[in-house]
Protein backbone atom coordinates (compact mmCIF):
# COMPACT_ATOMS: atom_id res chain seq x y z
CA UNK A 1 0.00 0.00 0.00
CA UNK A 2 1.61 3.13 -0.74
CA UNK A 3 0.90 5.84 2.01
CA UNK A 4 0.40 9.55 1.01
CA UNK A 5 2.02 12.61 3.18
CA UNK A 6 1.86 15.92 2.78
CA UNK A 7 3.68 18.73 4.20
CA UNK A 8 2.39 20.81 6.97
CA UNK A 9 1.05 24.01 5.17
CA UNK A 10 -0.15 26.89 7.88
CA UNK A 11 -3.37 27.74 6.59
CA UNK A 12 -4.38 31.63 6.15
CA UNK A 13 -7.12 32.78 9.16
CA UNK A 14 -9.23 34.33 6.03
CA UNK A 15 -9.29 31.24 4.39
CA UNK A 16 -9.98 28.93 7.47
CA UNK A 17 -12.71 31.87 8.06
CA UNK A 18 -14.46 31.06 5.03
CA UNK A 19 -14.31 27.12 4.69
CA UNK A 20 -15.68 27.05 8.44
CA UNK A 21 -18.83 26.36 7.51
CA UNK A 22 -17.65 23.45 5.49
CA UNK A 23 -15.71 21.20 9.44
CA UNK A 24 -12.42 21.60 7.39
CA UNK A 25 -10.63 23.33 5.25
CA UNK A 26 -10.02 22.45 1.59
CA UNK A 27 -6.26 21.02 1.64
CA UNK A 28 -5.90 21.53 -2.32
CA UNK A 29 -6.75 25.48 -1.92
CA UNK A 30 -4.64 25.69 0.73
CA UNK A 31 -1.46 24.19 -0.96
CA UNK A 32 -2.26 26.20 -4.24
CA UNK A 33 -1.95 29.39 -2.78
CA UNK A 34 1.34 28.38 -0.99
CA UNK A 35 2.59 27.74 -4.22
CA UNK A 36 2.03 31.50 -4.34
CA UNK A 37 3.28 32.53 -0.99
CA UNK A 38 6.34 31.03 -0.22
CA UNK A 39 9.29 31.63 -2.24
CA UNK A 40 11.33 29.00 -3.77
CA UNK A 41 15.25 29.01 -3.79
CA UNK A 42 14.91 29.23 -7.45
CA UNK A 43 12.60 32.36 -7.33
CA UNK A 44 15.24 34.22 -4.56
CA UNK A 45 18.24 33.06 -7.42
CA UNK A 46 16.43 34.71 -10.07
CA UNK A 47 15.59 38.39 -7.95
CA UNK A 48 18.72 38.64 -6.38
CA UNK A 49 20.49 38.13 -9.93
CA UNK A 50 18.26 41.25 -11.27
CA UNK A 51 18.48 43.22 -8.16
CA UNK A 52 22.57 42.91 -8.89
CA UNK A 53 22.47 43.74 -12.35
CA UNK A 54 19.90 46.66 -11.87
CA UNK A 55 22.36 48.28 -9.75
CA UNK A 56 25.40 47.49 -11.72
CA UNK A 57 23.43 49.56 -14.57
CA UNK A 58 23.21 51.96 -12.13
CA UNK A 59 26.32 52.44 -11.23
CA UNK A 60 28.12 52.46 -14.23
CA UNK A 61 25.07 54.65 -15.60
CA UNK A 62 26.87 57.19 -12.78
CA UNK A 63 30.17 56.31 -13.36
CA UNK A 64 30.08 57.19 -17.40
CA UNK A 65 28.69 60.67 -15.88
CA UNK A 66 31.53 61.45 -13.88
CA UNK A 67 34.39 60.41 -16.57
CA UNK A 68 32.58 62.43 -19.16
CA UNK A 69 33.31 65.68 -17.15
CA UNK A 70 36.78 64.55 -15.74
CA UNK A 71 38.19 67.45 -17.64
CA UNK A 72 36.60 69.74 -15.06
CA UNK A 73 38.95 70.60 -12.66
CA UNK A 74 39.43 73.25 -9.85
CA UNK A 75 42.44 75.46 -9.51
CA UNK A 76 44.18 72.38 -7.32
CA UNK A 77 43.42 69.80 -9.98
CA UNK A 78 40.74 68.57 -8.21
CA UNK A 79 38.10 66.95 -10.37
CA UNK A 80 34.74 69.22 -9.84
CA UNK A 81 32.19 66.63 -10.64
CA UNK A 82 32.31 63.93 -8.55
CA UNK A 83 30.23 60.94 -7.10
CA UNK A 84 28.93 62.16 -3.03
CA UNK A 85 27.44 58.43 -1.39
CA UNK A 86 24.01 57.29 -2.34
CA UNK A 87 20.48 58.30 -1.99
CA UNK A 88 18.15 55.93 0.84
CA UNK A 89 17.70 52.64 -0.72
CA UNK A 90 14.10 52.43 -2.62
CA UNK A 91 12.17 49.21 -3.53
CA UNK A 92 11.10 48.92 -7.44
CA UNK A 93 8.27 46.67 -8.12
CA UNK A 94 9.38 44.93 -11.15
CA UNK A 95 8.23 41.42 -12.72
CA UNK A 96 10.91 39.85 -10.45
CA UNK A 97 9.25 41.25 -7.65
CA UNK A 98 10.43 44.23 -5.38
CA UNK A 99 14.00 44.99 -5.72
CA UNK A 100 16.13 47.28 -3.56
CA UNK A 101 18.58 49.49 -5.17
CA UNK A 102 20.29 52.38 -4.12
CA UNK A 103 21.08 55.76 -6.76
CA UNK A 104 24.53 57.27 -6.27
CA UNK A 105 24.87 60.46 -5.78
CA UNK A 106 26.78 63.23 -8.08
CA UNK A 107 27.95 66.45 -6.87
CA UNK A 108 29.56 69.27 -9.07
CA UNK A 109 31.35 71.55 -6.73
CA UNK A 110 31.47 74.61 -9.15
CA UNK A 111 31.75 77.39 -7.43
CA UNK A 112 29.54 79.20 -9.93
CA UNK A 113 26.25 77.96 -10.21
CA UNK A 114 25.45 78.32 -13.53
CA UNK A 115 28.60 76.32 -14.23
CA UNK A 116 27.15 73.33 -12.56
CA UNK A 117 26.09 69.77 -14.67
CA UNK A 118 22.68 68.14 -13.11
CA UNK A 119 22.90 64.42 -13.23
CA UNK A 120 19.74 63.06 -14.88
CA UNK A 121 19.29 59.53 -14.18
CA UNK A 122 17.76 57.11 -16.90
CA UNK A 123 17.91 53.90 -15.63
CA UNK A 124 16.34 54.32 -12.38
CA UNK A 125 14.78 58.17 -12.80
CA UNK A 126 13.59 59.99 -9.57
CA UNK A 127 10.14 58.93 -8.23
CA UNK A 128 9.90 55.65 -10.46
CA UNK A 129 8.21 53.12 -7.76
CA UNK A 130 7.38 50.70 -10.63
CA UNK A 131 8.76 49.32 -14.06
CA UNK A 132 7.10 49.93 -17.34
CA UNK A 133 6.44 46.92 -17.97
CA UNK A 134 4.88 46.34 -14.76
CA UNK A 135 2.48 49.84 -15.72
CA UNK A 136 1.35 47.88 -18.91
CA UNK A 137 0.54 44.80 -17.26
CA UNK A 138 -1.81 47.19 -14.33
CA UNK A 139 -4.00 48.26 -17.47
CA UNK A 140 -3.74 44.82 -19.03
CA UNK A 141 -4.91 42.68 -15.98
CA UNK A 142 -8.03 45.52 -15.74
CA UNK A 143 -9.08 45.58 -19.05
CA UNK A 144 -9.40 41.93 -18.74
CA UNK A 145 -11.75 41.61 -16.65
CA UNK A 146 -10.13 41.97 -13.38
CA UNK A 147 -12.34 44.41 -10.84
CA UNK A 148 -10.70 46.23 -8.60
CA UNK A 149 -11.65 44.86 -5.31
CA UNK A 150 -9.69 41.94 -6.21
CA UNK A 151 -6.71 43.85 -8.00
CA UNK A 152 -4.72 43.63 -4.89
CA UNK A 153 -5.23 39.52 -4.64
CA UNK A 154 -4.13 39.51 -8.44
CA UNK A 155 -1.25 41.22 -8.05
CA UNK A 156 0.15 39.50 -5.32
CA UNK A 157 -0.22 36.17 -6.66
CA UNK A 158 1.80 37.39 -9.83
CA UNK A 159 4.53 39.52 -7.99
CA UNK A 160 4.59 38.31 -4.02
CA UNK A 161 3.10 39.58 -0.83
CA UNK A 162 5.41 42.32 -0.49
CA UNK A 163 4.20 44.18 -4.08
CA UNK A 164 3.77 48.03 -2.40
CA UNK A 165 1.88 50.73 -3.97
CA UNK A 166 -0.92 48.76 -5.59
CA UNK A 167 -4.41 49.03 -4.65
CA UNK A 168 -7.74 49.47 -6.19
CA UNK A 169 -6.95 53.36 -5.91
CA UNK A 170 -3.98 52.99 -8.20
CA UNK A 171 -6.57 51.62 -10.54
CA UNK A 172 -8.65 54.71 -9.90
CA UNK A 173 -5.83 57.38 -10.64
CA UNK A 174 -4.76 55.14 -13.71
CA UNK A 175 -8.27 55.63 -15.52
CA UNK A 176 -7.92 59.33 -14.65
CA UNK A 177 -4.40 59.18 -15.99
CA UNK A 178 -5.80 56.98 -19.30
CA UNK A 179 -7.84 59.91 -20.21
CA UNK A 180 -5.37 62.53 -20.36
CA UNK A 181 -3.38 60.32 -22.22
CA UNK A 182 -6.10 59.76 -24.86
CA UNK A 183 -7.12 63.80 -25.49
CA UNK A 184 -3.40 63.98 -25.81
CA UNK A 185 -3.61 61.34 -28.39
CA UNK A 186 -6.90 62.50 -30.22
CA UNK A 187 -4.49 66.01 -31.01
CA UNK A 188 -1.39 64.61 -32.47
CA UNK A 189 -0.36 66.00 -35.81
CA UNK A 190 -0.91 63.79 -38.68
CA UNK A 191 0.96 65.95 -41.40
CA UNK A 192 3.64 63.29 -41.93
CA UNK A 193 1.49 60.43 -42.13
CA UNK A 194 -0.19 58.71 -45.14
CA UNK A 195 -2.77 55.43 -45.15
CA UNK A 196 -2.93 53.16 -47.81
CA UNK A 197 -6.24 51.58 -46.33
CA UNK A 198 -9.02 52.23 -43.72
CA UNK A 199 -11.18 49.76 -41.66
CA UNK A 200 -13.42 51.76 -39.80
CA UNK A 201 -16.48 49.99 -37.69
CA UNK A 202 -18.85 51.22 -34.89
CA UNK A 203 -18.69 49.48 -31.35
CA UNK A 204 -21.55 49.58 -29.28
CA UNK A 205 -21.27 49.12 -25.25
CA UNK A 206 -23.59 49.87 -21.82
CA UNK A 207 -22.51 52.54 -19.40
CA UNK A 208 -24.05 51.79 -16.52
CA UNK A 209 -23.78 55.15 -14.15
CA UNK A 210 -24.99 57.88 -16.98
CA UNK A 211 -28.43 59.07 -17.74
CA UNK A 212 -31.04 56.61 -19.50
CA UNK A 213 -30.58 58.21 -22.43
CA UNK A 214 -26.77 57.79 -22.66
CA UNK A 215 -26.60 54.43 -21.52
CA UNK A 216 -25.85 53.43 -24.97
CA UNK A 217 -22.48 54.31 -26.27
CA UNK A 218 -21.32 54.08 -29.95
CA UNK A 219 -17.31 54.54 -30.47
CA UNK A 220 -16.23 55.49 -33.67
CA UNK A 221 -13.12 53.55 -34.84
CA UNK A 222 -10.61 53.62 -37.75
CA UNK A 223 -7.72 52.13 -38.14
CA UNK A 224 -5.73 52.29 -41.07
CA UNK A 225 -2.47 50.63 -42.66
CA UNK A 226 0.61 52.67 -43.48
CA UNK A 227 2.97 53.02 -46.59
CA UNK A 228 5.14 50.44 -45.30
CA UNK A 229 2.64 48.07 -44.09
CA UNK A 230 1.85 48.16 -40.55
CA UNK A 231 -1.75 48.98 -38.82
CA UNK A 232 -2.30 51.35 -36.50
CA UNK A 233 -5.06 52.94 -34.77
CA UNK A 234 -6.10 56.57 -36.08
CA UNK A 235 -9.40 57.45 -33.77
CA UNK A 236 -11.43 56.30 -31.42
CA UNK A 237 -14.13 58.70 -30.76
CA UNK A 238 -17.60 59.01 -28.42
CA UNK A 239 -20.61 58.77 -29.96
CA UNK A 240 -24.39 57.85 -29.94
CA UNK A 241 -25.19 56.52 -33.37
CA UNK A 242 -23.08 55.65 -36.50
CA UNK A 243 -24.92 58.99 -38.24
CA UNK A 244 -23.11 60.87 -41.41
CA UNK A 245 -23.11 63.73 -38.84
CA UNK A 246 -20.77 62.05 -36.39
CA UNK A 247 -18.84 60.09 -39.11
CA UNK A 248 -18.40 63.07 -41.04
CA UNK A 249 -16.64 65.45 -37.48
CA UNK A 250 -14.60 62.75 -37.01
CA UNK A 251 -13.13 62.21 -40.58
CA UNK A 252 -12.66 66.22 -40.83
CA UNK A 253 -11.26 66.21 -37.78
CA UNK A 254 -8.28 64.21 -38.70
CA UNK A 255 -8.25 65.93 -42.05
CA UNK A 256 -7.82 69.10 -39.99
CA UNK A 257 -4.70 67.44 -38.33
CA UNK A 258 -2.69 67.44 -41.80
CA UNK A 259 -4.13 64.10 -42.83
CA UNK A 260 -4.76 65.33 -46.66
CA UNK A 261 -3.99 62.29 -48.40
CA UNK A 262 -7.01 60.36 -49.34
CA UNK A 263 -6.63 56.68 -48.62
CA UNK A 264 -6.90 53.83 -51.43
CA UNK A 265 -9.45 52.00 -49.82
CA UNK A 266 -11.77 51.84 -47.06
CA UNK A 267 -13.49 48.62 -45.81
CA UNK A 268 -16.80 48.78 -43.74
CA UNK A 269 -20.19 47.46 -42.78
CA UNK A 270 -23.32 48.62 -44.34
CA UNK A 271 -23.47 51.87 -42.35
CA UNK A 272 -24.83 54.47 -44.75
CA UNK A 273 -23.51 57.41 -42.35
CA UNK A 274 -20.17 56.23 -42.42
CA UNK A 275 -20.10 56.02 -46.38
CA UNK A 276 -22.16 59.31 -46.92
CA UNK A 277 -19.16 60.96 -44.59
CA UNK A 278 -16.83 59.26 -46.61
CA UNK A 279 -17.87 61.04 -49.93
CA UNK A 280 -18.04 63.81 -49.02
CA UNK A 281 -14.33 63.81 -47.25
CA UNK A 282 -12.49 61.62 -49.00
CA UNK A 283 -14.54 61.22 -52.62
CA UNK A 284 -11.48 59.82 -54.05
CA UNK A 285 -11.24 56.83 -51.76
CA UNK A 286 -12.52 53.48 -52.52
CA UNK A 287 -15.23 51.38 -51.26
CA UNK A 288 -15.11 47.62 -49.80
CA UNK A 289 -18.10 46.24 -47.87
CA UNK A 290 -17.25 43.46 -45.22
CA UNK A 291 -18.48 40.01 -46.05
CA UNK A 292 -18.27 39.08 -42.72
CA UNK A 293 -21.39 41.77 -41.84
CA UNK A 294 -22.63 41.13 -45.30
CA UNK A 295 -22.88 37.34 -44.69
CA UNK A 296 -24.26 37.62 -41.53
CA UNK A 297 -27.49 40.34 -42.65
CA UNK A 298 -28.06 38.14 -45.64
CA UNK A 299 -28.63 34.62 -43.70
CA UNK A 300 -30.40 36.77 -40.99
CA UNK A 301 -33.46 36.75 -43.32
CA UNK A 302 -32.94 33.27 -44.39
CA UNK A 303 -34.41 30.29 -42.66
CA UNK A 304 -32.06 28.19 -39.81
CA UNK A 305 -32.36 25.04 -42.08
CA UNK A 306 -30.88 26.94 -44.86
CA UNK A 307 -28.00 28.90 -43.59
CA UNK A 308 -25.24 26.27 -43.71
CA UNK A 309 -25.72 25.54 -47.35
CA UNK A 310 -26.32 29.27 -47.91
CA UNK A 311 -22.99 30.29 -45.69
CA UNK A 312 -21.34 28.03 -48.13
CA UNK A 313 -22.33 29.28 -51.59
CA UNK A 314 -21.60 33.41 -50.50
CA UNK A 315 -17.93 31.59 -48.96
CA UNK A 316 -17.44 30.90 -53.26
CA UNK A 317 -18.14 34.14 -53.75
CA UNK A 318 -15.18 36.23 -51.96
CA UNK A 319 -13.21 32.94 -51.89
CA UNK A 320 -12.80 32.68 -55.78
CA UNK A 321 -9.50 33.47 -57.70
CA UNK A 322 -10.89 36.29 -59.59
CA UNK A 323 -13.33 38.42 -60.15
CA UNK A 324 -15.15 36.52 -63.08
CA UNK A 325 -15.55 32.99 -60.62
CA UNK A 326 -16.70 35.64 -58.14
CA UNK A 327 -19.66 36.93 -60.44
CA UNK A 328 -20.40 33.51 -61.47
CA UNK A 329 -20.80 32.20 -58.19
CA UNK A 330 -22.74 35.43 -57.14
CA UNK A 331 -24.72 34.92 -60.16
CA UNK A 332 -25.62 30.79 -58.74
CA UNK A 333 -26.51 32.25 -55.49
CA UNK A 334 -29.44 34.61 -57.27
CA UNK A 335 -30.44 32.01 -59.41
CA UNK A 336 -30.74 29.58 -56.61
CA UNK A 337 -32.11 31.51 -53.89
CA UNK A 338 -34.39 34.48 -55.32
CA UNK A 339 -37.96 32.56 -55.57
CA UNK A 340 -37.64 31.44 -52.00
CA UNK A 341 -35.79 34.19 -50.48
CA UNK A 342 -35.87 37.79 -52.31
CA UNK A 343 -35.12 39.76 -49.05
CA UNK A 344 -31.68 37.91 -48.65
CA UNK A 345 -31.07 38.11 -52.36
CA UNK A 346 -32.08 42.04 -52.64
CA UNK A 347 -29.59 42.62 -49.52
CA UNK A 348 -26.79 41.01 -51.15
CA UNK A 349 -27.46 42.24 -54.87
CA UNK A 350 -27.46 46.25 -53.72
CA UNK A 351 -23.55 45.93 -52.22
CA UNK A 352 -22.61 43.75 -55.47
CA UNK A 353 -20.03 46.24 -57.18
CA UNK A 354 -18.51 47.18 -53.57
CA UNK A 355 -18.31 43.60 -52.29
CA UNK A 356 -15.89 42.52 -55.23
CA UNK A 357 -13.56 46.16 -55.15
CA UNK A 358 -11.02 43.87 -53.40
CA UNK A 359 -10.13 41.85 -56.53
CA UNK A 360 -8.58 45.68 -58.02
CA UNK A 361 -5.91 45.37 -55.42
CA UNK A 362 -2.95 43.12 -54.40
CA UNK A 363 -3.97 39.49 -53.87
CA UNK A 364 -1.70 39.29 -50.87
CA UNK A 365 -3.70 42.38 -48.80
CA UNK A 366 -7.25 40.11 -49.88
CA UNK A 367 -7.11 38.63 -46.46
CA UNK A 368 -7.00 41.98 -44.86
CA UNK A 369 -9.22 43.76 -47.35
CA UNK A 370 -11.96 41.43 -47.32
CA UNK A 371 -13.62 42.54 -43.90
CA UNK A 372 -13.43 44.38 -40.97
CA UNK A 373 -11.74 41.81 -38.92
CA UNK A 374 -8.50 44.18 -37.77
CA UNK A 375 -10.85 46.30 -35.67
CA UNK A 376 -13.39 43.61 -34.15
CA UNK A 377 -10.88 40.70 -32.94
CA UNK A 378 -9.18 43.49 -31.45
CA UNK A 379 -11.85 45.07 -29.55
CA UNK A 380 -13.60 41.49 -28.80
CA UNK A 381 -11.41 41.56 -25.73
CA UNK A 382 -13.37 45.25 -24.23
CA UNK A 383 -16.76 43.69 -25.05
CA UNK A 384 -15.33 40.65 -22.81
CA UNK A 385 -14.74 43.12 -20.15
CA UNK A 386 -18.09 44.65 -19.96
CA UNK A 387 -19.99 41.74 -20.33
CA UNK A 388 -18.32 40.74 -16.43
CA UNK A 389 -18.78 44.24 -15.56
CA UNK A 390 -22.17 45.31 -16.52
CA UNK A 391 -20.73 47.99 -18.50
CA UNK A 392 -18.32 50.65 -17.85
CA UNK A 393 -19.24 53.07 -14.91
CA UNK A 394 -19.12 56.36 -17.47
CA UNK A 395 -18.89 57.19 -20.75
CA UNK A 396 -15.12 58.82 -20.64
CA UNK A 397 -14.02 55.44 -18.84
CA UNK A 398 -15.62 53.58 -21.72
CA UNK A 399 -13.46 55.80 -24.09
CA UNK A 400 -10.45 55.75 -22.20
CA UNK A 401 -10.72 51.90 -21.76
CA UNK A 402 -10.88 51.47 -25.29
CA UNK A 403 -8.14 53.49 -26.28
CA UNK A 404 -5.84 51.92 -23.55
CA UNK A 405 -6.57 48.43 -24.64
CA UNK A 406 -6.19 49.49 -28.40
CA UNK A 407 -2.71 50.73 -27.88
CA UNK A 408 -1.90 47.51 -25.82
CA UNK A 409 -2.60 45.12 -28.78
CA UNK A 410 -1.17 47.65 -31.32
CA UNK A 411 2.30 46.44 -30.37
CA UNK A 412 0.96 42.55 -31.59
CA UNK A 413 -0.11 43.67 -34.90
CA UNK A 414 1.25 42.28 -37.98
CA UNK A 415 2.36 43.89 -41.15
CA UNK A 416 0.38 43.42 -44.47
CA UNK A 417 1.10 40.41 -46.29
CA UNK A 418 2.89 41.47 -49.60
CA UNK A 419 3.60 45.21 -48.05
CA UNK A 420 5.99 45.73 -50.50
CA UNK A 421 3.01 45.72 -53.16
CA UNK A 422 1.56 49.08 -51.27
CA UNK A 423 4.01 51.22 -52.93
CA UNK A 424 2.12 49.98 -56.19
CA UNK A 425 -1.06 51.11 -54.97
CA UNK A 426 0.12 54.49 -53.84
CA UNK A 427 1.70 55.06 -57.47
CA UNK A 428 -2.32 53.86 -58.93
CA UNK A 429 -1.08 51.08 -60.76
CA UNK A 430 -3.47 48.52 -62.12
CA UNK A 431 -4.00 45.18 -60.13
CA UNK A 432 -6.50 42.42 -62.13
CA UNK A 433 -7.30 39.79 -59.95
CA UNK A 434 -5.05 40.99 -57.61
CA UNK A 435 -1.91 40.48 -60.35
CA UNK A 436 0.10 43.63 -60.87
CA UNK A 437 -0.32 44.68 -64.69
CA UNK A 438 2.95 45.76 -66.97
CA UNK A 439 2.35 49.43 -67.55
CA UNK A 440 1.54 49.99 -71.20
Amino acid sequence: MTQRTTSATRIPEAHLEATAGSGRPDLEVVEFRAQFEARSPLDEIVREGARQMLQAAIEAEVTEFVSRHEDRRDDHGRRLVVRNGHLPARAILTGAGPLQVRQPRVRDRSLQKEERVQFSPSVLPPYLRRSRSLDELIPWLYLKGVSTGDFTDALRALLGENAPGLSANCVVRLKEQWSAEYEQWSRRDLSQTQYVYLWADGIYLNVRLESEENSRQCLLVLMGATADGKKELIAVRDGYRESEQSWSELLLDLKGRGLSLAPKLAVGDGALGFWAALRKVFPETREQRCWVHKTANVLAKMPRSVQPRAKEALHEIWQAETREAANKAFDGFLEKYQAKFSAACECLKKDRDVLLTFYEFPAEHWMHLRTTNPIESTFASIRLRHRRTKGSGTRRTSLAMMFKLAQSAEKRWRRLNGHQHIIHVLEGRTFTDGILQDAA
